[in-house]
């Protein structure tokens, strides 16, 4: 099993930025790639960014390119989605998710942090 802590989220207004954290342990050796989503209220689950659990390309929804980095601090098992020009659109609960390998789907999901961002 992996198990998943988020945790960063907040009030932010329009233009500034946060930082949203996971924590992964467990079997971390069975985890090839991570994920951030979001979700809005109303809305489905979306993709925000992606990177694979060693070096590797990142990915990024089109609507989060060149203002959200995500990365991984390989000493403290921890991936960061840096935000940056946040827009009111960006309020959402964010997840981030582990996906193993030779596997398709995210496996493990964490509980959520809520970011609102005021106009």
């Amino acid at each position: 099993q992996v198990q998943l802590v988020e945790s960063g989220g907040r009030l932010v207004q329009a233009g500034g930025s946060l930082r949203l954290s996971c924590g992964v342990s467990g079997r971390t050796f069975s985890i090839c790639n991570m994920g951030w989503f979001r979700q809005a209220p109303g809305k489905e689950r979306e993709f925000v960014a992606a990177k694979p659990w060693s070096d590797g390309s990142t990915s990024y929804a089109d609507s989060v390119k060149g203002r959200f980095t995500i990365s991984r601090d390989n000493a403290k098992n921890t991936v960061y989605l840096q935000m940056n020009n946040l827009k009111p659109e960006d309020t959402a609960v964010y997840y981030c998710a582990a996906r193993r390998c030779y596997t398709t789907e995210y496996t493990y999901w964490g509980q959520g942090t809520q970011v609102t961002v005021s106009s």
